[in-house]
Parts: C-alpha cells; sequence; structure tokens
C-alpha cells in the first residue's frame, strides 16, 4: 500500500512522528481486508496487536511516498505473526514483527482453519 506523507504526519521539522509508522502499518492491513470487499471484523471479532517489536532505520518526511509490505512469519493456534517493512526508494525506513490475536468480548479467541486461511490469501492477493 502506498502513502503520501502529509504535514500532520510531521514533527515541527517535517520528520514523521514515530508513532504514526504503527498506524501506517495498521491501515495497511485493515486495507487487505476493504480492498477485498470484506471487513475486518469477523464475526463480532477483530485482530488486535498482542506484541510488536519495531526497528527505525531511517527516516521520512514530509511529502514522501512511502510503500507499506506486510508477510506472514507464522500463524499459530491464536496469533499470527507479520513482518510489516515500510519503504522509502524501494529502502527499508521501519520494520516491524507484529503479533495479532483475535479477540471477541474482550477474549482472544481460537483461529478457525478459515480464518487463517482467509488471512493467507489476504496476504497472498497484495503480495
Amino acid at each position: 500500500m502506498k502513502i503520501r506523507v502529509y504535514y500532520e504526519d510531521t514533527d515541527f521539522g517535517g520528520v514523521v512522528y514515530h508513532t504514526n509508522y504503527i498506524k501506517y502499518c495498521e491501515r495497511a492491513r485493515s486495507e487487505l481486508f476493504f480492498q477485498s470487499g470484506i471487513t475486518p471484523v469477523i464475526n463480532g471479532a477483530h485482530f488486535v496487536v498482542k506484541k510488536l517489536d519495531c526497528d527505525f532505520k531511517s527516516f521520512a518526511y514530509f511529502g514522501d511516498i512511502l510503500e507499506v509490505f506486510i508477510e506472514i512469519v507464522n500463524i499459530k493456534g491464536a496469533s499470527i505473526i507479520v513482518k510489516q517493512d515500510i519503504k522509502k526508494d524501494n529502502n527499508i525506513i521501519f520494520t516491524a514483527n507484529i503479533t495479532l490475536v483475535l479477540v471477541k468480548d474482550s477474549k482472544v479467541q481460537r483461529l478457525t482453519n478459515s480464518i487463517k486461511n482467509l488471512f493467507i490469501d489476504l496476504v497472498q492477493k497484495k503480495c
């Protein structure tokens, strides 16, 4: 997914504020569903971030065009681990390993095979 950096994304110096990289990753994951014509809410449940490990490698600035990538690292019984990279001019400027869990009524749900396959299909279509 491509994202343009707007003024609202930056600090006083025109540098993208650090939390916005995480927001860009979230948008890209949501867009996987939206672009396929489905909602990210599945039977009243939705994916939430359980763990986040990120590395800021470089900077993005007001007006830059960024591209967000996603790949599945591992799928377990109740979680999906993805790696997301944000690139500027084909150079990785941010990378994150993100553990997602499906939550309904404040409880983590086991992932059914259909939900696992849905997520795999959505990522494969985009990549």
